[in-house]
């Protein structure tokens, strides 16, 4: 007979409280996927991999980068040099969810003429609707 401490912990992603839902939350951040690429292509700075992503802000590069390390993703090396230099590196577990991530960037890559079609799609039928029942309100107006 088992008693509760020694069953497996069963994680819920749907549960905010559960750490599988933090680390979702983590590797489904904005900028996560661009600097786990960018890593992916070597070791970098923080000033080269603020140009190799274009529009984050350096606060947000040194707050992912921080996320990224404590969640074991990303290796953070200081030198000792003057001045101080640091480089960032994918860990190998860094390096396997960027293995994934590209499923889904490829994914994405070749469904973006579907998706631009639906998006369309929609966008003209929300503007037919709003025109319909805006004409509508004005012939109601009229009388």
């Amino acid at each position: 007979m088992f008693s509760k401490d020694h069953l497996p912990f069963v994680y819920d992603v749907f549960s905010r409280d559960c750490p599988s839902h933090q680390v979702l939350q983590t590797l489904s951040g904005k900028w996560t996927y661009l600097i786990l690429s960018a890593l992916g292509q070597g070791t970098a700075r923080n000033a080269e991999l603020q140009r190799m992503v274009a529009g984050i802000s350096p606060k947000m590069l040194a707050q992912t980068l921080r996320g990224l390390e404590r969640d074991g993703l990303v290796a953070r090396f200081v030198h000792a040099e003057i001045p101080p230099r640091v480089d960032y590196r994918l860990t190998p577990l860094g390096e396997r969810f960027l293995a994934l991530m590209e499923h889904i960037r490829q994914w994405a890559e070749t469904h973006v003429p579907e998706i631009e079609a639906a998006r369309a799609e929609h966008d003209a039928a929300r503007t037919r609707a709003a025109d319909t029942s805006s004409s509508g309100i004005r012939r109601i107006r009229r009388l």
